[in-house]
């Protein structure tokens, strides 16, 4: 079996959160890599065409991006044993594409991402996050069903 030494987890806020960490906490402890815990918030709007508008709203944006920043290292203290070295990782642009960048910066060896269980018309309808990474990353990817409580 291959040793890793960089795993990239892609992570958003819900109540699953934790269930995904503990995957990812045990591949980083058994091979003794670095745990990538990663989060892409939403782009500036100016990113997708629109004005930036007044100040406020982008004091505000600030404050969000700030606010999702602690989330993130708050989900890295409550679910990584101190001694796996980790760093969390806020970044905005579109989902897909970021994280597959990211994974290519860090030297990703594995991505692993949470998988939300739907039913087949949602699926058929909607791709989800998950296939289009399934689809696009050039290395390793472990999804983990996550049960929508």
């Amino acid at each position: 079996m291959k040793v890793l030494k960089n795993i990239l987890v892609a992570v958003d806020f819900n109540d699953t959160v934790g269930e995904l960490m503990s995957y990812a906490e045990s591949f980083a402890e058994k091979h003794g890599a670095k745990l990538w815990v990663v989060h892409v918030a939403a782009p500036n709007p100016d990113f997708v065409g629109y004005e930036t508008g007044p100040q406020y709203i982008r004091d505000l944006r600030a404050d969000e991006l700030q606010d999702e920043h602690k989330k993130l290292q708050q989900i890295c203290e409550m679910f990584i044993k101190p001694e796996i070295d980790s760093d969390a990782l806020l970044i905005q642009g579109s989902t897909v594409e970021t994280v597959l960048e990211e994974a290519k910066k860090l030297k990703a060896d594995l991505l692993i991402v949470g998988t939300h269980q739907r039913s087949f018309f949602y699926n058929l309808f909607d791709e989800s996050v998950s296939i289009e990474l399934f689809k696009n990353a050039k290395i390793p990817l472990l999804s983990i069903p996550i049960q929508e409580v």
